[in-house]
């Protein structure tokens, strides 16, 4: 555990990607484990987590992984106070409308991006990637820095009304219990990957998830800290 407000930096050189095929179960172990540690860091004693420092991944779905809800995926994660896990998927639009999830009184009119399935848990509630100088007074989890994911609806709303707002929108959010991802990593089912603003605000997110399978397999079992965050 790191305490509130600090930040650890790791050597990569010698832990091997999580994912990667032929390893040995203490090498899966000792990637899990450097996983965590790298970025779902959840400081206890914090009382609001748009306070702390920022820390997210991205799971990339090996082409193994046929479950539909993730099949091809690319999810921004975070960890929740709680050790599970919570994020969205970033590459599956939809053709939904956001007058379908909220009042007319708001101003729904303003978003004129699409909104994407951000996954299978709670299907009507909206979540909001967005980028902002000063952590939102509305809980939020801090994701990147300058960049929060949020449920909370005033959040929303605020990014709603105004108009210079980098925000992006989705339907459910993808969530799993403390140490279900753990065990999806030792069934292969992911590559993981560093996240950055340009991945989640893409404007075209066709081809994202070949994209990003090529950079996995380029960075190879023992990618290097420094490569990995190209």
């Amino acid at each position: 555990m790191v305490a509130a407000g600090t930040r650890e930096v790791l050597d990569l050189s010698q832990v091997p990607a999580a994912g990667s095929a032929g390893l040995s179960y203490s090498s899966r172990m000792k990637a899990i484990r450097t996983f965590w540690t790298i970025c779902l860091l959840a400081p206890a004693l914090a009382p609001a987590q748009q306070d702390q420092p920022a820390n997210s991944l991205l799971l990339v779905a090996r082409p193994s992984l046929t479950d539909p809800n993730f099949s091809r995926t690319v999810v921004l994660v975070t960890r929740t106070e709680d050790g599970g896990t919570v994020g969205v998927i970033l590459n599956r639009p939809t053709t939904l409308a956001l007058s379908q999830f909220l009042s007319e009184d708001l101003p729904t009119g303003s978003y004129r991006g699409p909104i994407f399935f951000g996954g299978p848990v709670m299907l009507r509630a909206l979540v909001a990637v967005f980028r902002s100088e000063t952590a939102p007074a509305a809980a939020a989890y801090h994701v990147l820095q300058d960049v929060y994911l949020t449920l909370h609806s005033d959040n929303i709303e605020g990014l709603l009304r105004d108009p210079q707002a980098r925000y992006r929108i989705y339907a459910g959010y993808a969530g799993w219990i403390p140490r279900q991802l753990e065990s999806e990593f030792m069934r292969d089912s992911w590559y993981f990957l560093p996240a950055d603003e340009a991945i989640v605000f893409r404007e075209k997110t066709d081809g994202m998830w070949e994209e990003l399978i090529e950079r996995a397999k380029r960075l190879g079992p023992r990618a290097r800290a420094g490569d990995a965050l190209q």
